[in-house]
């Protein structure tokens, strides 16, 4: 009988009169705020920056996928595991790098307004026709740019580190731009019987170079690791010699020691120090040169000039420095440093002169490498790009080819290796 009476209500209810639920969700419906328009417009920002940002991913995967390299594995992981440089799944310096990050981040606020030249560079290009007639002296350089050189001692050429594409990046159209087209082009250089690469940052291992040049009847020595890139983009692997610290081979009548530097490497943000970094010491019959690659100052260059000194002429690292990162590159002053503790004569400042790659000005690395050279007492040598020069027989007056820019002092802005307390200067 209830059950009956709740029908006969049920059924008599006035379908257009909505129950008190109905009123309540249709008048907060009707009483609901509509949504900002800068929020629809922010939400809509933020999704278009974000398929910006993995747009930009996707595309420079793709585009930078080879010269990103190959990690090693198999027979050469193994040898690179047994390096006494190898701790804990990478390579380490026994001086580590310190780093200011907050400085790194906020010098771009300091950087100089002459970081790059304004006007071409006075280039003195060249062909293959210069190397036909050997050196009188034994011994000679010719600067490339950056950290490229031609070496010719003792009847033997090298090449360093060699750098011809236009940009010291993986992307073909992202990362530091050259300042100049190659002094001599790649397919007019001389034959060399050895390529000798420093380690595998983009501004010394270039994979469209090392691509063009796969084919080449030389030898490539490179660090314990660097050897699986080289691998990977098509150099034979009979033609692949690496080396760890203090280890040497023979070339073209010469000993070629790999020498420690302090430094780092990697060519994306996952593989940091996956392969060794290193600089070398050439020691001919006749001449001894020192290349040293990237590094920062370290007390093992002493022993580098007490085991395989004196060297007729270094070839030392002076650009790309920031006190917010000391221990990475030398700086003008500690270049000077380098070169005396190695026991050189002739110093040939490099790692300048053809990328932005800091916040200094482009000339001030030689400016401050010639003032602390001038104190030291170190002859200096300074071709300009793609000029060939004999540290036995250099002209008595030095050619400042390149402007006067402002540039600021060491005292102005001073590069300073850490944990070097108990080698001191070596000036």
């Amino acid at each position: 009988m209830g059950n009956d009476r709740r029908c006969t209500t049920l059924e008599r209810r006035d379908p257009g009169r909505p129950y008190a639920a109905d009123l309540s969700t249709s008048g907060s419906m009707a009483n609901a705020a509509p949504r900002p328009a800068w929020r629809r417009w922010s939400r809509r920002v933020v999704q278009t920056l974000g398929a910006l940002g993995l747009l930009f991913v996707v595309v420079a995967l793709v585009d930078g996928w080879t010269a990103f390299g190959k990690r090693a594995e198999g027979d050469r992981r193994t040898r690179m595991e047994s390096s006494p440089q190898w701790q804990d799944d990478r390579f380490v310096n026994p001086q580590p790098l310190w780093n200011d990050g907050w400085g790194m981040l906020t010098g771009i606020f300091g950087k100089s307004a002459f970081a790059s030249p304004d006007d071409p560079l006075p280039v003195m290009p060249g062909d293959r026709t210069r190397f036909a007639t050997p050196p009188p002296t034994g011994l000679r350089v010719t600067w490339l740019g950056h950290s490229t050189l031609v070496i010719e001692i003792d009847g033997a050429r090298f090449l360093t580190d060699p750098v011809f594409g236009p940009r010291a990046s993986p992307l073909s159209w992202l990362g530091p731009q050259r300042w100049y087209a190659p002094p001599i082009p790649l397919d007019e250089l001389p034959s060399v019987d050895a390529v000798l690469l420093s380690h595998d940052h983009y501004d010394h291992l270039d994979h469209p170079t090392i691509v063009a040049m796969k084919d080449w009847d030389t030898t490539f020595v490179a660090p314990l690791g660097v050897g699986a890139h080289l691998s990977y983009w098509g150099v034979p692997e009979d033609r692949i010699v690496e080396l760890d610290w203090w280890e040497r081979t023979s070339i073209a009548g010469l000993e070629i020691v790999c020498t420690p530097a302090r430094h780092a490497s990697g060519r994306v943000l996952f593989d940091m120090d996956a392969t060794l970094w290193a600089g070398y010491a050439l020691l001919g019959p006749l001449h001894r040169a020192y290349f040293s690659g990237d590094t920062g100052l370290f007390p093992a260059m002493r022993d580098i000039g007490e085991r395989l000194g004196p060297f007729d002429v270094t070839m030392i690292e002076s650009g790309a420095y920031n006190a917010a990162w000391p221990d990475w590159h030398l700086g003008p002053e500690q270049a000077v440093d380098a070169h005396l503790l190695v026991r050189g004569d002739v110093l040939l400042p490099v790692h300048w002169g053809l990328f932005d790659l800091a916040y200094h000005g482009w000339t001030e690395p030689v400016e401050r490498v010639l003032a602390a050279a001038d104190r030291a007492d170190v002859d200096v040598v300074v071709p300009r790009p793609g000029e060939s020069v004999e540290p036995e027989a250099l002209p008595t007056e030095m050619e400042l080819w390149w402007p006067e820019v402002p540039w600021e002092t060491a005292a102005q802005s001073p590069v300073v290796a850490t944990r070097m307390e108990a080698i001191g200067s070596a000036r």
